[in-house]
């Protein structure tokens, strides 16, 4: 069984670089990372846990999919709905996938808010 607090965390560890210009906020219950004063679904990451994975919700993926370009069949495999994605395990080289994923994803979500 994995164990889901170091997955979490794990997440939370690859997020941390971007609190540096997000903020704390809450969308539908999860805590999320968002431009400060940009609007709830305006959000850059948002995690959940259930009880077999935790999900990391990028929804900027929807309106920036290049960010995807690079990424193995194997982390792609890990998008289970349109902005979600779902590790029941994090081992390293997927970790470092989602790492250079949310580095893709920012650089146009900054852009975007940052003018």
């Amino acid at each position: 069984m994995a164990d889901l607090d170091a997955v979490e965390d794990r997440i939370w560890a690859l997020l941390e670089p971007y609190r540096n210009e997000l903020e704390d906020a809450m969308i539908y219950g999860m805590p999320s990372l968002r431009w400060p004063g940009s609007g709830a679904h305006d959000y850059f990451a948002a995690v959940k846990r259930s009880a077999q994975k935790v999900s990391l919700y990028a929804i900027a993926v929807d309106t920036w999919p290049e960010a995807l370009e690079g990424s193995s069949e194997a982390f792609r495999k890990r998008r289970t709905g349109k902005a979600t994605f779902s590790f029941p395990t994090l081992d390293e080289e997927m970790a470092a996938e989602l790492e250079g994923f949310l580095e893709r994803l920012y650089q146009p979500y900054r852009e975007h808010h940052a003018g």
